[in-house]
């Protein structure tokens, strides 16, 4: 099946079997889409609108601003900054001097930020004001040369900054929200300000990196992904095959997912300017702000996470003004998607809740569920277009298991990236001959192709001899009534090696915690081996900004007290 790549039959009607191979660079795109989609919008930001004019003038002009204070090809930039028009005309003014992006979240500390920056380098930052200052704290140990400070107010409308700027202590509040003070730096508007970058100036090629996104992984230890043009533009082409029925300068995306993580940044900003579609962006997963931004325009694509779709279905129901009749497709990644979630969501909305899977190191969209009949819900769904894979033996990669035999996850496509940043140890481990990437998940595939997550190899539990898949043990545990969510862990015992099944759990709201009921009800279920021994009870669990509860964190809490 694999070689042959027949789970392709099973793709919606239109889907192609491979994209066309990239030549041109995101910016080249840009430029296209410009050009051809001129007074089409691009970016909308609290009912304020950029059209694909505008965006490319604004460009070339903060990239000149970029030239004019250094910024050559090759150089890294870090950008800090949640979602807002100044972070995507970074982003292509970046690209378009053969520059890198180095995304970060700003709500990162200043010693996660300093690691960061100690293995990228990078020596100019673009930044939130509001984050800008422990950006500039950094500047005796890392090499600093110019903090760019944005003030997100200014790209809102004219009436609504009027607002923001009140002297009343409402206004003053809101406002603290979204400024910051940060001395010293130059501000965003003075790079805008400058002529547009000279036409005869180079612009990049698709074989030149566009961007390092960072990734811990499991191991916790932040790895910068290279991803060049030709992965970024090769996605965004993958996900518009997955989705024939979009209509350039038609469509409508929503971008609440942050633009710093890979799953943001396709979608948000890669996607959208494939697709010349408007994406309307939002600083924050609001659903406020979800209602007002769907009275003037309704999205017709909303990518997220199921915790956020299961909200914004609840605020349908009880709130008419939360327009959803337009979103055709949906799209959810980072953890398993409930069929509670489907049910609730396609209630409300017009087209399908889909579950898909992907990693940074691919840009990061590898598999989804085809939007038609055939779709698998539970499943992560097939291959995309032009990606080839295998199910392997961890312990032994040249032997491929059989269908329905659990084994790691092998992918290769022209979204797999090219190595990480200065790390040529961990590259080697993941990155094989003839570019196969090991994506450390452990999975099955049925006959149809379609493939589901059974757990990552590195989160196994070794318990009694047998390997336990916390997820599975979690999905039992969050069935249970009185347990609203669950994270499951090993703690090691003694020095055999051996683990002991720990599970922590949120109750419910309204109802009480039973060990003795949820232990039977969890033997009812499960293995012997794999029923938890021991159950801990917390207020909340530790997870990334897309909602994915971080077991390692877990872990670590559990064993430092």
């Amino acid at each position: 099946m694999n070689a042959t790549r027949s789970w392709t039959k099973h793709y919606a009607e239109g889907v192609p079997t491979d994209i066309e191979p990239v030549t041109e660079s995101l910016y080249d795109v840009l430029a296209q889409r410009a050009n051809t989609f001129p007074d089409s919008p691009a970016l909308e930001f609290f009912a304020a609108e950029l059209t694909f004019a505008q965006l490319h003038e604004h460009v070339l002009r903060f990239a000149n601003g970029l030239r004019r204070i250094g910024v050559k090809r090759g150089d890294r930039i870090a950008l800090v900054m949640p979602n807002c028009p100044q972070h995507v005309i970074s982003y292509f003014a970046i690209v378009r001097l053969g520059a890198i992006v180095v995304e970060h979240n700003p709500l990162y500390t200043r010693s996660e930020l300093l690691t960061q920056y100690k293995d990228h380098g990078a020596t100019i930052t673009i930044a939130w004001d509001k984050v800008a200052p422990t950006v500039q704290s950094l500047a005796g140990e890392v090499d600093l040369q110019h903090v760019i400070a944005v003030n997100m107010t200014k790209m809102m409308p004219l009436k609504l900054r009027l607002m923001l700027s009140l002297p009343v202590k409402k206004a003053q509040e809101s406002r603290e929200k979204l400024t910051g003070k940060a001395p010293g730096t130059v501000p965003f508007e003075k790079l805008l300000r400058q002529q547009p970058v000279p036409e005869s100036l180079p612009g990049p090629a698709a074989s030149d990196v566009a961007c390092l996104a960072y990734t811990s992984g499991t191991t916790g230890t932040p790895k910068g992904v290279i991803l060049t043009h030709a992965n970024l533009l090769s996605n965004g082409r993958q996900g518009a095959a997955w989705m024939p029925d979009f209509r350039p300068g038609k469509e409508t995306i929503y971008s609440f997912l942050p633009l710093f993580h890979s799953f943001g940044l396709l979608l948000g900003l890669t996607y959208g300017v494939v697709s010349a579609s408007r994406v309307t962006l939002f600083p924050t997963f609001d659903p406020d702000l979800i209602v007002d931004a769907s009275k003037k325009h309704p999205a017709t694509f909303i990518p997220g996470v199921p915790p956020m779709y299961d909200r914004l279905a609840r605020v349908a129901r009880q709130n008419p003004d939360l327009d959803l009749s337009q979103a055709t497709y949906a799209m959810s990644g980072a953890m398993t998607l409930s069929d509670a979630v489907v049910d609730r969501w396609e209630a409300v909305a017009k087209g399908k809740l889909n579950e898909g899977y992907g990693l940074t190191e691919a840009a990061p969209f590898l598999f989804a569920n085809p939007f038609s009949d055939k779709r698998k819900i539970g499943t992560i769904g097939l291959p995309c277009p032009s990606t080839h894979i295998k199910v392997v033996d961890p312990e032994n990669i040249e032997r491929e298991v059989e269908l329905g035999e659990t084994g790691e996850l092998l992918v290769k496509g022209p979204q797999v990236f090219q190595g990480y940043w200065n790390n040529p140890e961990e590259t080697e481990k993941v990155l094989l001959a003839e570019g196969w990437l090991r994506t450390g998940d452990l999975v099955t595939q049925d006959v149809d192709g379609f493939v589901t997550i059974v757990d990552r190899k590195k989160e196994l539990i070794i318990t009694g001899g047998y390997n336990v898949a916390p997820t599975e043990v979690e999905q039992v545990l969050n069935s249970f009534t009185s347990i609203a969510e669950s994270a499951v862990v090993g703690i090691a015992r003694g020095s055999s090696g051996a683990e002991i099944i720990t599970a922590v759990v949120i109750v419910a709201d309204g109802e009480e915690f039973d060990e003795a009921e949820v232990r039977a009800y969890a033997r009812e279920h499960l293995a012997e081996h794999k029923v938890p021994r021991n159950y801990i009870v917390w207020d909340e669990l530790p997870k990334s900004l897309l909602g994915k509860v971080l077991r390692r964190q877990v872990k670590e809490k559990i064993i430092n007290g």
